[in-house]
C-alpha cells in the first residue's frame, strides 16, 4: 500500500514511516488543546499581559527559536541538483506488485495524491517501459524520416535542435490507466486507480516540420508509422491529418532534456492518445498508405468488446476526471471544512465543467476551474465543501468542450463488458465513512 502525503485537515495511514494509531490520537489531542490554550491566551491578554503569560503555556515552545532560526544554513550549491526535502521522502512513484512478469516490462505509479496544480515533477512521471528503459548516448543517437517521402534524411540530435522548436503543456495517460477497476474494485488508492497519467511541459520540433522538409506525399501518404530503438521495437501507426496537427518530436520536459525513463534523448508527444503511442527513444519515422497493424496494434491496446471481437486504434482518451484528495486511504480528521480537488482532462479538447457530487450522483454541484484550461492538458478542480461527519460517496464528472460526459461505470459496461482493460474513464467514486476512512467504491 502506498504512504500517504500528510495534508492539512487530514492525516493518513501508518505504513512506511507515517503515523501510527496512538500517533494520530496524540495529533488530535495536541491539536485540540492548541486551540484551547490560544483562545486561552487571548482572553487573558484582554485581562492583562500577565494573565496571559501564565495562561499560554505553549509560550516556551513558540518563544524559543530553533536552530535554523538561529544559524547559518547550507551554502549555495550545496547539492549541484536540487532535491526534495527529506521529509517528503515518503512521496514517491510506486510499482504495482505482480502487475507484470518483470519489473523491466513494468508500471511505476504517479502518487497523485500528494501533487498540486497540473505539473508533474519529472522525478514523479508515471513509467511503463515494454523492455526498460535505457541512458543512450545523445552523439550516437539518430531519427530517420523515410518511407513516401522525396528524400528520406537522417537527423542527429544537434541537426534537431536547430530547428524551429516549440513548448506546450500536455497530459500522458496510457490506455490501460484504471484498467484493473473494469470488473470491480480492485486497488485502494487514487495513485494505483488513476497514477498512469502524468502532466508536462514538452519542448521539440513539429513532426510536420520534419515531413514537410523531407517532401511526404501528400496525396498518398495516410499514415506515419513511429519507431522506438529499446529492445521492444515499439512501433505505432499515427493517421496523417494527427502527425500534421500538434504532434511532436521532443527532446526536453519540464526545462530541462527528457528524463532516461521518458525516452531520452527523443521521443514522440501525440497529445490526446493513450501513452502507447508516444514512442519513447524514436529512432524511425515512415510514410505509408495504410496503416502497419505491428504487433502492439494487433495483439495489444485493443478493446474487448462483449461479443468477443476486438476494436483496433480506439487511442483517444476520452474525457475523464477524479478527485484526489480525500481519495482512497486518506483519512478525514475532524468534522468541518474541506477544499476537495482533483483533476480533469481530455484527449479530444479542453475540460469545460466539472461536477462534484457527495451522495453518490444523486446531486451535483459544479467546481472551480482553475487556470490554465488548455487543450489536451490536465486541469486542476476544486470545490468548498463541510463535512457533517455523515457517511458520503464523493464524484466528480468532467464534461470537455465537444459536449462529451464522463460516464458512469454502469454506462460504460453496458457497451463495453466488464473484460475490458484499456479506456476505462468511468466516474470515479471515493466512500467517506464516519470514522472519516475514505475507500474506493463502485457505485451503479
Amino acid at each position: 500500500m502506498p504512504s500517504q502525503r500528510p495534508l492539512p485537515g487530514r492525516i493518513q495511514p501508518a505504513p512506511e514511516g507515517f503515523l501510527d494509531a496512538r500517533q494520530i490520537e496524540a495529533v488530535r489531542k495536541g491539536r485540540r488543546g492548541f486551540l484551547k490554550r490560544a483562545f486561552a491566551a487571548a482572553g487573558g491578554a484582554m485581562a492583562g499581559a500577565a494573565a496571559a503569560q501564565g495562561a499560554f503555556k505553549g509560550e516556551s515552545e513558540i518563544l524559543e527559536l530553533p536552530e535554523h532560526s538561529r544559524g547559518l544554513g547550507q551554502p549555495v550549491a550545496a547539492r549541484a541538483y536540487g532535491l526534495p526535502s527529506q521529509f517528503e521522502k515518503g512521496l514517491q512513484r510506486r510499482e504495482s506488485p505482480g502487475l507484470t512478469r518483470v519489473s523491466a516490462a513494468s508500471v511505476s505509479f504517479a502518487p497523485l495524491q500528494g501533487m498540486f496544480g497540473i505539473i508533474t515533477p519529472s522525478g514523479l512521471h508515471f513509467e511503463r517501459h515494454h523492455q526498460g528503459w535505457w541512458d543512450i548516448d545523445p552523439a550516437r543517437h539518430r531519427l530517420m524520416v523515410m518511407g513516401m517521402v522525396k528524400e528520406a534524411r537522417v537527423y542527429t540530435m544537434d541537426d534537431l535542435m536547430r530547428l524551429p522548436s516549440i513548448s506546450r503543456m500536455h497530459f500522458i495517460e496510457c490506455g490501460a490507466n484504471t484498467g484493473m477497476e473494469w470488473g470491480n474494485v480492485a486497488v485502494p488508492t487514487v495513485q494505483y486507480s488513476h497514477g498512469m497519467i502524468s502532466c508536462c511541459e514538452y519542448t521539440g520540433v513539429r513532426l510536420s516540420t520534419l515531413l514537410d522538409h523531407c517532401g511526404y506525399d501528400r496525396k498518398n501518404g495516410k499514415f506515419v508509422l513511429a519507431e522506438g530503438a529499446d529492445g521492444s521495437s515499439m512501433t505505432r501507426t499515427i493517421p496523417m491529418d494527427r502527425a500534421l496537427d500538434d504532434v511532436m518530436v521532443a527532446y526536453a520536459m519540464n526545462g530541462e532534456m527528457l528524463r532516461p525513463e521518458n525516452g531520452y534523448p527523443l521521443r514522440l508527444v501525440v497529445p490526446g492518445v493513450q501513452g502507447v503511442s508516444w514512442v519513447k527513444y524514436l529512432r524511425r519515422i515512415e510514410v505509408g498508405d495504410e496503416e502497419w497493424a505491428t504487433k502492439d496494434e494487433a495483439v495489444h491496446y485493443i478493446d474487448l468488446m462483449p461479443d468477443g471481437r476486438h476494436r483496433q486504434y480506439t487511442s483517444i482518451q476520452e474525457c475523464k476526471s477524479v478527485v484526489t484528495s480525500p481519495s482512497g486511504g486518506q483519512t478525514l480528521l475532524d468534522k468541518g471544512y474541506y477544499n476537495v480537488t482533483g483533476l480533469a482532462w481530455s484527449g479530444r479538447g479542453k475540460v469545460k465543467r466539472v461536477d462534484v457530487s457527495f451522495d453518490g450522483g444523486r446531486n451535483w454541484r459544479t467546481a472551480r476551474l482553475e487556470g490554465p484550461v488548455l487543450s489536451k492538458c490536465l486541469t486542476r478542480f476544486n470545490i468548498d465543501w463541510t463535512w457533517d461527519g455523515r457517511p458520503a460517496v464523493i464524484q466528480s464528472r468532467a464534461i470537455d468542450d465537444t459536449g462529451y460526459v464522463q460516464p458512469k461505470i454502469n454506462q460504460l459496461r453496458a457497451v463495453r463488458g466488464t473484460r475490458s482493460i484499456y479506456h476505462n474513464n468511468a466516474i470515479q467514486s471515493w466512500k467517506v465513512s464516519e470514522t472519516g476512512e475514505v475507500g474506493n467504491v463502485q457505485v451503479f
